[in-house]
């Protein structure tokens, strides 16, 4: 793929909501930021509603935005923004993979300390529930398919088996009769 999208984005100073509103957006989306003001993503349609949503806030603000179709100069300029952009995918799905170590350890606490309720049961079924969400986000704007993603989807599939595991005890245990009524 050599063909990129650019941004060439200008904000006034104040409020600083604006630039911050621009600035999440464009990372929600994956943008590589090249420098201040200036981001880049693959020319895919994957990513045409986040830099939709940034040209809007930018114009909100009233600040200029200029989107510039790109190839670079050479091959070396095509792999290098290439480069960059596996390098900032590899970085979130290190996080994501954090992140699932953080739920499969909460998972391991609550069962060690015999926490089996449905309100536990529920908020995490939200934290997998956002585990997937990412991992969707994540699948969508990793257009080069770095190597880690196929080791996020085990870990995701590990966390799902460990939520299912928690479930069941939680399940056993309110289902238990009380031993004074046995």
């Amino acid at each position: 793929m050599s063909r990129w999208l650019i941004l060439v984005i200008k904000l006034p100073a104040q409020p600083s909501r604006h630039r911050v509103a621009v600035w999440r957006e464009l990372r929600r989306i994956g943008a590589l930021s090249l420098g201040q003001g200036i981001w880049a993503v693959p020319d895919v349609p994957v990513f045409a509603d986040g830099i939709a949503r940034a040209v809007t806030l930018t114009e909100q603000a009233d600040g200029q935005v200029v989107t510039l179709n790109a190839s670079g100069r050479g091959p070396e300029d095509a792999v290098r923004l290439q480069e960059m952009f596996a390098a900032a995918r590899s970085a979130d799905w290190a996080e994501f993979l954090a992140d699932c170590g953080k739920f499969e350890a909460e998972l391991a606490k609550e069962i060690r300390t015999a926490k089996f309720t449905l309100a536990e049961l529920e908020e995490e079924e939200q934290s997998l529930e956002r585990l997937r969400r990412w991992h969707r986000d994540l699948t969508a704007r990793d257009v080069f398919g770095t190597p880690e993603a196929a080791r996020a989807g085990e870990r995701l599939k590990q966390c799902v088996a460990a939520c299912e595991d928690y479930a069941e005890r939680v399940f056993a245990a309110l289902h238990q009769v009380p031993e004074a009524e046995q």
